[in-house]
């Protein structure tokens, strides 16, 4: 048996010594009552009886064990040219200053605190302090809607709001304060301060007894030292959409979540402490919580907190340069990153004027990783290049190749296995198994490992509603795949995106696939079209790569028979068009939901995480063009 099998195994014959081991690399003040408390499933609770704190596990503890002057957190701002290193004294001190300025202002043990800003220092300092105090945080991604960031701000009932005068995108800045002050108007809850960080190139205009700026705030403060929390408290809270149009306020337990974030940095990443870590995501969405922000400072490495884009910050070769000047061990991104970069940069030029050499491995997650992405990043790269599959709900992967156990062969288009802790079953309408190689849907049996969401924020019915429901025992994760003879488990797309073509249910994933291994294809999205004599059909959409000259035509011929060959004529894919771009969330998730909908010529919400909402008439656009719409 290998490595991976057997600790694999052992999570799972005894998950409360294999968690418990795993916690002894965690600081409590006092130890936990029951390893496992599953005795009202669904609904979780590890390290029961345990106390802790979240900001003494990620700063105060390297003081005392000899990281005081290794560099924490490295600020990398190319939108502002800035380059900002904290020690892990200079980021204590910070977050217990602000810690401090909490306090004065009235937040308490179990408060809420929202937190509506960009990718900058402060940012992290408010997090932290949050957690130091044993206050809930929920950061609300910057520039969100106000209608949206009202939604939260109601659910949550935050007693203050830490906010940023501006965030700053290529070529135009981002005011948030217009933004938070239209969400303000609209929330019946009323938070009694707001406390303002005003950059330079954005003043904000302040409203007089309610708006604190940011360095005012910390006049006559003194730091505050950590508290006791329980484990089973929340550290923090994050919004993900929900079908009703009300978020759902994920709930991140702070026992489990540091003991699960501290084991994956080491067994999934294969990173020691003191190495450099880069995750270029953003601390709106769960990656930047758990791996900018949380898991490289639980394990004492130096985390990097980007300001830029993989692309036009200022060419793409961006990535490469935070690379090669910070010395990053690893790094972590999403697939659309590398397919930006591939666009502009389809042989790498740029990579030639960068040192590469700290770089052990490059993680790819967020959305389906197809092969031909995979493999070019391997090839430019020459590092091993890990898909790994996990979702805001579980706060850490549930499946990857865990290259801190046992390195696995690689198979393009899977994240490999599940992780030590996860039971990963695919299923069948009826809850039964499906073969090896069958669609079906992805569910994890119960109970869920620690750091995954005990339940949604005052909402238990609803968590029961979304998660639980349809197949009892197991977690719903939403996304359809298989498991083939090997074990590897394959995710092909959202449960949403199986697509029924005269009775045939098929993955759009599967499709992807084929288009994404068309030597001119950059990026591409396929989704079932309503048909009166099919129910649906599948219509592809193509980005091209930049140069390629060809007439469309000739590449959407090449793509119709690549699909006809290479997964036979019941997929009737016949249609594909070629656009400048695809609609997609700030996170990079493509909006095939909504694409589905310009298709069939439906109406639609605007979606609230669209990075651009121009795109959505150029979709339409493109499709009135090639004749699929009317009007």
């Amino acid at each position: 048996m290998g490595q991976y099998e057997d600790i694999y195994r052992r999570s799972h014959e005894d998950p409360d010594a294999f968690w418990a081991a795993a916690a002894a690399d965690v600081v409590w003040q006092k130890r936990w009552d029951r390893v496992l408390d599953n005795d009202r499933p669904p609904f979780t609770r590890w390290f029961a009886g345990g106390r802790l704190n979240t900001c003494d596990n990620a700063l105060d503890r390297h003081l005392r064990e000899g990281r005081a002057d290794q560099a924490a957190l490295i600020y990398d701002s190319p939108v502002t040219g800035t380059v900002r290193e904290f020690s892990y004294r200079e980021l204590r001190d910070a977050v217990a200053l602000f810690a401090g300025v909490l306090r004065r202002q009235g937040v308490a043990y179990g408060d809420r605190v929202i937190i509506y800003m960009p990718m900058v220092p402060e940012t992290v300092i408010a997090m932290l302090a949050c957690t130091r105090i044993g206050a809930v945080h929920s950061v609300v991604f910057g520039g969100f809607a106000a209608n949206e960031l009202a939604k939260r701000i109601d659910d949550a009932k935050p007693v203050l709001v830490v906010a940023a005068s501006c965030g700053i995108e290529p070529g135009r800045i981002v005011e948030y304060k217009p933004l938070l002050d239209g969400a303000l108007d609209l929330a019946e809850h009323k938070p009694r301060t707001c406390i303002v960080v005003q950059r330079p190139m954005c003043e904000a205009a302040m409203q007089e007894g309610r708006d604190i700026e940011w360095h005012a705030a910390h006049e006559g403060v003194e730091p505050e030292d950590c508290v006791e929390v329980e484990a089973t408290d929340p550290a923090y809270i994050l919004y993900t959409s929900g079908t009703t149009g009300v978020p759902k306020g994920v709930v991140r337990p702070t026992g489990g979540h540091a003991v699960a974030l501290k084991w994956s940095m080491r067994n999934i990443y294969g990173v020691e402490p003191g190495e450099v870590y880069w995750a270029a995501s953003d601390v709106g969405w769960v990656v930047g919580h758990s791996y900018i922000v949380y898991a490289p400072l639980f394990h004492g490495c130096t985390t990097v907190l980007y300001e830029g884009k993989p692309v036009g910050t200022p060419d793409a070769g961006a990535f490469w340069r935070v690379m090669a000047q910070h010395r990053v061990s690893c790094m972590f991104t999403a697939p659309t990153a590398m397919r930006a970069i591939r666009k502009e940069d389809p042989d790498a030029l740029l990579l030639r004027q960068y040192d590469l050499s700290a770089l052990k491995s490059q993680f790819l997650a967020g959305e389906r990783c197809d092969p031909d992405t995979l493999r070019w990043t391997e090839e430019v790269l020459g590092v091993p290049v890990i898909d790994h599959w996990w979702q805001t709900e579980t706060g850490w992967p549930i499946a990857a190749n865990c290259l801190g156990i046992e390195r696995l062969p690689v198979k393009p288009g899977s994240p490999t296995a599940p992780v030590p802790g996860w039971r990963i079953e695919v299923l069948a309408p009826d809850c039964t198994p499906v073969a090896p190689g069958e669609i079906g849907a992805i569910s994890i049996r119960i109970p869920l490992p620690p750091g995954a969401l005990p339940t949604l924020w005052q909402n238990d019915e609803r968590f029961i509603e979304s998660y639980f429901s349809a197949y009892p025992g197991y977690y719903q994760t939403g996304d359809a795949g298989i498991i083939d003879e090997d074990g590897y488990l394959h995710i092909m797309s959202r449960t949403d995106d199986i697509i029924n073509v005269a009775g045939h249910r098929l993955s759009t994933g599967g499709m992807e696939q084929v288009l994404a291994s068309h030597p001119d294809v950059a990026e591409c999205a396929v989704i079932g079209a309503a048909d009166a004599l099919k129910g649906q059909v599948p219509m592809g959409f193509l980005v091209l790569k930049d140069g390629v000259n060809r007439p469309h035509s000739q590449v959407v011929t090449e793509v119709v028979r690549m699909v006809r060959d290479e997964i036979g004529p019941v997929a009737s894919f016949r249609q594909a068009i070629v656009v400048g771009r695809l609609p997609k969330t700030r996170s990079g998730k493509i909006l095939r939901g909504t694409m589905q909908c310009i298709a069939d010529d439906r109406d639609y919400p605007m979606p609230a995480t669209i990075d651009d909402p121009d795109i959505l008439d150029e979709i339409a656009t493109a499709l009135r063009d090639a004749g699929y719409l009317s009007g």
